[in-house]
């Protein structure tokens, strides 16, 4: 077994780093078919991500999957692909940088380094570790951009950060956000990103919070996702003071035959227009950073369910990216879970 060594303190005295990661789920290096290949190998053999049999998945992934879909994905990618990349890839880089901006003025430069990871693809997590390590970090907080909890998600992150790490002599501090639902600031962002929208627009007939689905029978294990994403919808409800007639929580990106958990937002907007529901706007709160769920999936594909059925109007609430709001909030995360050597710092920050 190959053992990572660790540096010592800095010779000035001074203690070394802390490190933050912000991690989402990933993106192919191109909107090829090999690179969509490489990916979604990687994506669907966590077990984390498809809970069948090891065995029978290898037969299905390899010989009937992974030949289908890596062509198909590659031509739905370029869609959305644009001069910068990947779209996820090319927000989350932009995050990284706004966090690192905001983490200096409150904490003071070259105190916290930020940087980004892929639980899938590329930078992947043993390539951000192997940094932090080489700059003497010995703090390390994971900000998984899901949130929600999921096991496939944000579990699978652990699992990732986990696997990585048991390779090392000396094992960094380590802190792990594994959800934020509940978060004030990160309601209050949401809220605020919904109203600009209905200050600019008018309020729809109905306001679709759609998130993305896991199967059924994971929710029956004992996954709590489901629950956080009512949760979720209910706060920023109360937020802005909706009433229960004008939201609908959905669940998209269902993949196979099985039960995924429901209503599926495809067949509730196809069925809203006959509801006398003509005018729509969808917004995907469990999404970090606009993807191709959300940017082709829900912008496109079900923007066209919805007006073939008879719809007026669908409009899409884009993802929190990196607005003001939302890198506050992670800086909130963040904050909170600062080794004591900067609680002198972070009390006097201001919010």
């Amino acid at each position: 077994m190959k053992f990572i060594g660790q540096k010592d303190y800095n010779h000035d005295g001074k203690l070394p780093k802390t490190g933050v990661i912000i991690t989402n789920l990933g993106t192919p290096d191109a909107p090829a078919p090999k690179a969509l290949r490489r990916y979604l190998k990687e994506f669907l053999s966590d077990p984390r991500v498809v809970e069948v049999p090891r065995l029978i998945w290898w037969f299905i992934l390899n010989l009937v999957i992974l030949p289908l879909r890596s062509r198909a994905s590659a031509k739905v990618y370029k869609t959305v692909w644009t001069e910068d990349g990947s779209p996820l890839l090319d927000i989350t880089l932009r995050q990284v940088k706004a966090l690192q901006k905001k983490v200096d003025q409150k904490c003071g430069e070259n105190k916290i380094v930020v940087d980004c990871a892929m639980r899938y693809g590329n930078p992947s997590i043993k390539s951000v570790l192997q940094s932090f390590t080489e700059q003497n970090i010995r703090n390390i907080i994971v900000l998984p951009l899901y949130p929600q909890y999921c096991a496939a998600t944000n579990g699978s992150t652990f699992d990732a950060i986990a696997k990585e790490l048991i390779n090392y002599r000396w094992v960094p501090d380590l802190k792990f956000i594994s959800g934020y639902h509940l978060e004030p600031s990160y309601i209050n962002a949401m809220a605020i990103s919904i109203s600009n929208y209905v200050s600019k627009n008018g309020m729809p007939d109905l306001l679709l919070f759609s998130y993305h689905g896991i199967p059924r029978k994971y929710l029956d294990r004992g996954d709590p996702y489901y629950c956080f994403c009512v949760q979720t919808t209910r706060l920023i409800q109360q937020k802005l003071k909706l009433e229960d007639e004008k939201i609908k929580t959905t669940f998209q990106s269902r993949f196979g035959r099985e039960p995924w958990l429901q209503p599926y937002t495809d067949e509730v907007l196809k069925s809203l227009p006959e509801k006398n529901i003509k005018k729509v706007a969808v917004v995907c709160p469990g999404f970090s950073a606009d993807c191709l769920e959300t940017l082709e999936e829900i912008q496109v594909e079900n923007m066209e369910y919805f007006m073939e059925a008879g719809g007026e109007s669908y409009d899409y609430i884009p993802c929190l990216n990196d607005d003001n709001d939302h890198i506050d909030m992670m800086f909130d995360l963040i904050e909170e879970n600062l080794p004591n050597q900067y609680e002198n710092i972070s009390s006097h920050s201001t919010k």
